[in-house]
């Protein structure tokens, strides 16, 4: 017998992510040179969804996806230029949820829950409302700003939220008049693609709204054929698919890795659209990439791929009024 109140499979997926680091150093058969560079104890707590580990090469510290989610020692390293919070998201906040940067759009703090925790997170330290899943404040604000077209919903993950409290939101937004568009961020899909379930499907299949899906990965060895799979039946509604990488040492910072990227992404209906320039959060400066370097990638993609397939190369400085090109 199925129990009353079974949660929805992705929860339960959700619950088998690692969270301590022994069980994952003993999984990717770390030796013990390896696990002594690992930070036992770090500020931004381990979280990675068994799938996303199941990729990774065993005995290989090095492996770029490891990299994005595993603590280590150099997260202790205090340098001057990296702070708490980097692009000032605190200056920017109309209410507890509501961030608004830059003219005709705002943000959404949805939820400080994510499907995953990855080491270079600008908005880790973010001072989250823990009051729960209620918007009618932020609702209200928006209603009464009809400078307003565009609503984002960031989070952490907006897809961490339950199919019945996002039915909601996409309700109350719906009717907004001088709203026209719904962008979601998230990251969820890459871990845990089971969230695109036919609920949530549901919801964008009825939003009245234009609705444009930004996931974010940094790899294309994230984007295998299941998580492809889940992000063709949102294509197939006629939601725009973008993804959004963070240029990242050791990780992606080589031009083959960048171009797999980029053609994975073009090949299945996904459009590259932001290549971000590291945003220098406290612990983080093991990953920058010098912006000389990033230019330079991004020139070398011009030669080898169609300008469809080129990511806009920006970085986040804070009090500017939009992203800011370094290509």
């Amino acid at each position: 017998m199925i129990p009353l109140h079974q949660p929805p499979l992705w929860r339960q997926i959700l619950r088998t992510n690692f969270v301590h680091w022994e069980k994952l150093a003993d999984f990717l058969e770390l030796s013990s040179d390896d696990r002594a560079l690992i930070d036992p104890n770090p500020n931004f707590v381990l979280n990675l969804p068994r799938r996303l580990a199941d990729k990774i090469e065993k005995k290989n510290l090095k492996d770029p996806l490891l990299q994005q989610f595993l603590p280590t020692l150099s997260e202790k390293a205090s340098m001057p230029a990296y702070v708490n919070d980097p692009t000032e998201d605190s200056s920017f906040c109309k209410s507890s949820k509501l961030l608004q940067k830059y003219q005709n759009r705002a943000l959404l703090i949805c939820t400080s829950a994510c499907a995953m925790h990855c080491r270079y997170c600008f908005r880790q330290n973010f001072d989250y409302d823990q009051q729960g899943a209620d918007f009618d404040k932020e609702i209200d604000i928006i209603s009464q700003d009809s400078s307003l077209h565009e609503i984002i919903l960031s989070g952490g993950d907006p897809l961490s939220l339950s199919n019945e409290i996002l039915a909601d939101l996409f309700q109350k937004l719906s009717k907004i008049p001088h709203i026209s568009r719904i962008r979601i961020h998230t990251r969820f899909p890459i871990g845990i693609p089971e969230r695109i379930d036919p609920p949530f499907l549901k919801i964008l299949e009825n939003s009245s709204k234009m609705v444009w899906f930004t996931i974010h990965s940094n790899h294309a060895r994230e984007l295998d054929d299941e998580v492809l799979a889940s992000l063709a039946r949102i294509r197939k509604l006629g939601v725009v698919l973008m993804n959004q990488s963070v240029l990242l040492q050791g990780v992606n910072d080589d031009i083959q890795t960048l171009k797999d990227l980029c053609e994975k992404l073009v090949d299945n209906g996904i459009i590259p659209y932001y290549l971000h320039q590291l945003d220098r959060v406290a612990g983080s400066s093991h990953f920058e990439v010098p912006i000389e370097k990033g230019k330079w990638l991004i020139s070398e993609l011009r030669k080898q791929l169609s300008g469809y397939a080129i990511p806009m190369y920006v970085a986040e400085i804070a009090g500017e009024h939009s992203k800011t090109p370094l290509n």
